[in-house]
């Protein structure tokens, strides 16, 4: 490839706190002001509480625009906005006046029309009470087809983002659903993949599902127009389903009290014991690190599995966790030295940014 992509650890982080976060500063400021006069009440508060409270996952997104080169401002323009819509409707279904799976299929469809620049904006809240947002999704979902028509060659590989996308919002409509319906549908569901990716359980499966990075890493290679369709390939079966399980899995496993305290879906929750839940983490880190060798700027590609983990361990919410302090270490040991770094920097920028 190309666009010259940081290999070394210290480079990149210079990067993201220099160029990156910065960035996702701007774009989020905008969002913010424009969740800020949301006329609905409950729309406007979970359009806040997305932004307040997820802004991390549009920092981790973001490293993906060190792939699109040039056009790296463009690429944070989309990632933000893209996932933006994911932790604002996420929050719509979690924290929602509705349990209407035809609701959240509805709500689900921006994500696809954000990703199908032919495609019109339609009225997402079609089918629940609250209706009046001053167009912010049909805005965001516009915001991601603006940078989406950037791409000369997007056709190419438009059908594995949209693959993607898709199990993102079943898993979405599936896990949002009556308590007692939500088992059952997931396992359902599972059974239609079951044969193609043996190798997971029906929860594992579900998480791996839970996770953009796959589109992120794709939209970045094409904005520098060098994304064939063999790479487009190789991309999806190197990042789904291990290096999006990973990603899910660390994300729901710090979560596991807040998730219990709310009455959430965990999928953590459905190993045997602590020693299933390590192992099986651990199996996910090890395959990740192998797949990562079947992508061109492989180094880079390892640096965000590494940092991942550091993301995700370096979280305040672990520091309470202390019956899983030696498999937070182990987790680390196993994802290689740069992990180590990626934790011990975060856990600084954590503090200095007054977050414990």
């Amino acid at each position: 490839m190309s666009v010259k992509v940081p290999a070394s650890a210290t480079l990149l982080m210079k990067n993201v706190y220099r160029k990156v976060f910065p960035e996702v500063n701007n774009q989020l400021a905008y969002w913010k002001e424009r969740a800020s006069q949301i006329p609905d009440p409950e729309l406007r508060t979970q359009a806040l509480a997305s932004i307040r409270d997820k802004k991390f996952h549009c920092q981790g997104g973001s490293v993906y625009s060190m792939l699109a080169g040039e056009y790296w401002q463009e690429a944070i323009r989309f990632i933000v906005a893209y996932q933006t819509i994911s932790d604002y409707l996420d929050n719509l279904c979690d924290r929602s006046t509705s349990l209407d799976p035809t609701d959240f299929r509805m709500l689900h469809q921006s994500m696809e029309d954000a990703l199908s620049p032919d495609n019109k904006v339609q009225n997402y809240y079609h089918y629940r009470m609250e209706q009046e947002d001053a167009d912010y999704l049909k805005d965001l979902v516009l915001t991601c087809q603006a940078v989406v028509r950037y791409i000369p060659n997007y056709r190419l590989f438009q059908h594995h983002v949209l693959e993607l996308e898709g199990m993102y919002s079943d898993l979405q409509v599936h896990k949002h659903v009556t308590h007692s319906e939500r088992i059952p549908r997931l396992e359902k569901w599972f059974g239609e993949y079951q044969e193609k990716w043996p190798m997971l359980t029906w929860y594992e499966f579900s998480a791996c599902t839970g996770s953009t990075l796959g589109i992120f890493c794709m939209m970045a290679y094409g904005l520098t127009n060098e994304l064939t369709k063999e790479l487009s390939e190789r991309i999806f079966s190197s990042y789904f389903p291990f290096l999006q399980g990973l990603h899910i899995m660390l994300d729901y496993f710090i979560d596991q009290q807040e998730d219990q305290e709310e009455g959430d879906l965990n999928f953590c929750n459905y190993y045997a014991n602590e020693q299933e839940l390590e192992e099986r983490l651990i199996y996910f880190v090890e395959q990740t690190n192998q797949m990562m060798q079947e992508l061109p700027d492989s180094t880079f590609h390892e640096m965000v599995q590494q940092g991942l983990v550091g993301l995700y361990l370096a979280d305040p919410k672990v520091k309470k966790m202390s019956q899983y302090q030696a498999l937070v270490k182990r987790l680390i040991q196993a994802s290689g030295r740069k992990s180590s770094f990626f934790h011990w920097n975060i856990r600084v920028y954590n503090r200095l940014a007054g977050k414990g």
